[in-house]
Parts: structure tokens; sequence; C-alpha cells
């Protein structure tokens, strides 16, 4: 894709993105670049794109990133733990690049979906009031998404290796979240397809780390555990 028209497709609304895919374009435009440009990617996937690397383009209607607080406290019983989740994650992957990078909007995440709670081994059934009141606090008193919008992700092979290429070794997984960035090792499952390629893991994450405070209601009595568990799966073709 020449300059002239890369610089036309970043104008494309999110909804053209699967009609660029259709297309033929060999590089697909960013679904939002101007969140892409608050994590530093656009810039690089643009010109990596333009020297000949290959650019795959992360399927939001594919992908997931999913993430499981339980309930904590002398009446913990009471409560309900809950899962919250995005399908909405945008982004670009560059495989012999060893990098991808990716992110989602906060107040876009779902909570408690049936499906994804019955994934997560969750035995009890939140009212749709209970639903509607956890997301409200989550977005407005925990995640403060007015303030921190978005999730950014970037995952890194050492250098000089292929995303895939090394059976079992963990990417070096960079999340910010709520304003703090932290760095962990992150065991991923990269499958390669004709289409791209499919990343999927599981990690533990403390709260705590990116500078909230779990919700606590009663002195105590009922909280939500500070740890939580972040289940993803990235399709990027």
């Amino acid at each position: 894709m020449d300059a002239e028209r890369w610089q036309r497709a970043l104008t494309l609304p999110a909804a053209l993105l699967a009609a660029a895919l259709l297309a033929g374009c060999t590089v697909a435009p960013p679904p939002d670049p101007v969140s892409l440009d608050a994590g530093n990617a656009a810039q690089w996937y643009r010109q990596a794109a333009a020297s000949g690397t290959n650019v795959l383009v992360i399927d939001p209607a594919q992908s997931l990133v999913a993430v499981t607080v339980r309930r904590g406290g002398a009446l913990a019983r009471f409560g309900h733990d809950h899962v919250v989740a995005s399908r909405g994650v945008t982004g670009f992957a560059a495989p012999s690049a060893g990098r991808a990078d990716f992110h989602f909007r906060l107040d876009q995440m779902t909570v408690d979906e049936a499906d994804l709670r019955r994934a997560a081994g969750l035995d009890t059934e939140p009212s749709a009031d209970a639903i509607a009141g956890t997301r409200a606090n989550m977005l407005t008193k925990v995640l403060e998404t007015e303030r921190f919008p978005l999730v950014i992700l970037s995952a890194r092979q050492p250098a000089g290796q292929v995303l895939g290429q090394v059976s079992g070794q963990p990417l070096q997984l960079s999340i910010t979240l709520h304003g703090v960035t932290r760095t962990v090792a992150a065991p991923t499952r990269i499958d390669t397809t004709p289409q791209g390629l499919v990343a999927t893991g599981t990690l533990q994450l403390r709260q705590s780390d990116f500078g909230i405070t779990p919700m606590s209601v009663m002195g105590g009595a009922m909280t939500v555990q500070d740890t939580m568990e972040l289940r993803y799966r990235i399709v990027a073709r």
C-alpha cells in the first residue's frame, strides 16, 4: 500500500475495518489510530508496513480478554465472583519482528456473560441488578475510566525471534492499566494459521500493582480479592 493510500486509510472508522480486509489490502488501517498513538504503536507499524514487514491486524470479532475477580472477607458467601470481558481488542502484530501491540476500552467491557462465567467455573448467578451495580462501581469507583479509558498491552519476544517460533517461551507483556505500566512474563501459546496467528494464555495479576484499591464494603467484611485472573485469546490476520 503506497503512502497516499495509507494516509487515506487512517481516516476510516472502525466499522470499515472488515471491509478493508476483504478488499484485499495487504495492510489494513488501524481501527482507532488515536488510541494506538497513545500506545506509541501506530507509527512503528506504519513504517514497518512501508518497508515490507508483514503486519497482521488483530480481529476484535474473534479476540477476547476476560478477567475473573473473586470475593473475599468474612461475608464472602453472600457475594458473587465476577467475570469482566472485552470483545473489542484492536491493534497489530508483526510476527517477524517478534512484537504485537493492542488495546481495548474499559467502558466497552461486559460483566458476567453467562458463557464466560461457566468457563471460569463460577457457581453463582448474580441478578441483573447486581450485574449492573458491579459494572457501575467498576467503571467509576475502581477503574476511574474517565481518567484512564484504555488498557494498552505490548507483547515482545527476545530480539531476533519470531512470534510463535520458540515453543513454550513466555512473552514479555507490558500492561498499562489505571495509568500504571507493569511488565510480566506471560506464558502464551501461539499457533500460526494460514491467515495469521492465534495467541492464548492465562496469568495472575494484582490490582494493587496498578494502583487500584479493590472494592470493600462493611468495614472489609465483604471485599474483592486483590488477585485477578486474566485470560486472553488474540487472533491476528
